[in-house]
């Protein structure tokens, strides 16, 4: 590879790392409180992050708007409060998850007497939604 090469890739790692920890640091944290908030008060359409443990694999659907795939979170902190996640596979690609694992979500909750439901964990190509991601292994799926 040339120097010059070199130098381009060195500089765009650095600017995408930049890029990475200014997302980072700009996204609030988890607020699970907020999502248990939401529950007991039967609120739906709350933007919220949250921040638990993959308790159970529910794979893939064919949904309205795509494939979708969803996981049951188990809240680690806020209230004892089991959410289904469904993520539009169509935007995030596959996430590779595994029951125990720690994850946060940032989406739309929607009140369901069993616990609710977090979807919206993609960005909106159309720009009318707030975006949404999937964190787990350290890397963000949105």
């Amino acid at each position: 590879m040339a120097m010059d090469e070199l130098r381009k890739l060195a500089r765009f790692s650095t600017l995408l790392a930049l890029s990475l920890s200014v997302f980072a640091a700009c996204t609030p944290g988890p607020n699970d409180v907020a999502v248990c908030d939401a529950y007991h008060g039967t609120s739906s359409g709350v933007e919220v992050i949250a921040d638990g443990t993959v308790q159970r694999l529910l794979g893939t659907r064919e949904g309205r708007s795509g494939e979708h795939e969803g996981f049951l979170l188990q809240l680690r902190s806020g209230c004892v409060l089991t959410l289904r996640v469904e993520t539009n596979v169509d935007f995030t690609g596959p996430i590779p998850l595994r029951a125990g694992e720690a994850v946060v979500v940032k989406g739309e909750y929607e009140y369901e007497t069993l616990g609710g439901v977090i979807h919206w964990t993609h960005r909106d190509p159309r720009g009318r939604h707030a975006g949404g991601y999937v964190e787990a292994g350290g890397m963000y799926y949105w």
